[in-house]
């Protein structure tokens, strides 16, 4: 552990180590040695990747941020109210926008007392942290620098007598496949005590053209942001892939609810990643996976809080029933 920011309002702690760091090279390697090749979403955030999705965010097709915001815009009070919280745990922080609305929902109710992010970026932590302090002078943030999957074990003990919500935002869960997904569930719900919650994002089935146009944006961003992956891997480990001669592919999976994302080869090319020796063929119309975004029901998000332990408190969602945010609860033996 290394402490990266520690003063009375602030403390910032990184638990990623040089090992870790190269989860970027072993998951190449492992995912472009498979007969369908496929990498982790993960590794579309670097700076330019971060940046490129505020784009998307931005771009009039992309729904599910500015229908989760409205949902916690109109809900946040409720939920600090049903929830008598006065901590906020997030896991995959980034920027904190999300976190700000609840937040000053805490505080207006004279309850904030502590957030606690959670991100691979220390700079978008340490930022948030100085801005939110700024706001709000009786919060305290204790960051951890660290990949969720991880690094759950490095989320800070609640506050003695503070309820505490710890939040999933943004569909993140989506990326999972079902049973990585309610592995993480089921470790996300051993961080809450009888009197925490879980407020997770999940974006909801719908029309499969509202789906797809959301993931190929007019503008071509969603495509970039795409082909930023193999700019990641070049810089990182020396690769020369040429991510012009790759295609942005998405489609909605009816027969498993969600949308993918890939990249086509738009001719048999080879690849060469330097700081693994490997080279990597692809041939003609190849295409390797890049992402997977799970789409839900309510039954399903049931289904899989009772695989992993919790159970459905609430269950909030926007006017065109586009996204949902849902309470849980951890549920004890007698």
């Amino acid at each position: 552990m290394k402490s990266m920011l520690d003063t009375d309002a602030i403390l910032i702690e990184s638990w990623l180590s040089e090992a870790e760091d190269r989860s970027l090279a072993n998951d190449v390697l492992d995912g472009l040695t498979r007969p369908f090749k496929e990498l982790p979403p993960k590794h579309f955030y670097d700076t330019r990747g971060s940046e490129l999705f505020e784009r998307i965010c931005e771009q009039p097709e992309y729904y599910p941020t500015r229908s989760e915001r409205s949902i916690l815009e109109s809900r946040a009070a409720e939920i600090v109210e049903a929830t008598g919280a006065g901590e906020l745990v997030e896991l995959g922080s980034g920027a904190a926008d999300k976190a700000r609305i609840l937040l000053d929902a805490m505080s207006a109710a004279g309850m904030l007392q502590r957030y606690v992010p959670l991100d691979v970026s220390e700079v978008v932590v340490r930022d948030a942290a100085a801005q939110l302090v700024e706001e709000h002078p009786e919060l305290r943030v204790h960051g951890v620098i660290g990949d969720f999957e991880r690094h759950l074990d490095r989320v800070p003990a609640p506050i003695e007598g503070v309820p505490r919500i710890v939040a999933v935002l943004g569909g993140t869960v989506g990326n999972f496949p079902p049973g990585t997904r309610r592995r993480l569930l089921r470790a996300v719900g051993a961080l809450l005590g009888p009197e925490d919650r879980l407020l997770l994002g999940t974006d909801l089935v719908k029309d499969p053209a509202v789906i797809e146009a959301a993931y190929d944006d007019a503008e071509g961003i969603t495509a970039e942001f795409n082909r930023n992956l193999l700019h990641v891997i070049n810089r990182e480990l020396h690769a020369d892939f040429t991510p012009e001669q790759f295609d942005h592919v998405a489609f909605f999976d009816r027969r498993h609810e969600w949308i993918e994302m890939r990249l086509r080869s738009q001719r048999p090319c080879s690849v060469l990643i330097g700081d693994l020796g490997l080279r990597v063929e692809f041939a003609a119309g190849e295409e390797m996976r890049t992402e997977i975004s799970a789409k839900f029901t309510r039954a399903r998000i049931e289904a899989d809080y009772a695989a992993a332990g919790l159970a459905l408190d609430r269950w909030f969602t926007d006017e065109h029933q586009l996204f949902a945010l849902s309470l849980a609860r951890r549920v004890f033996a007698p």
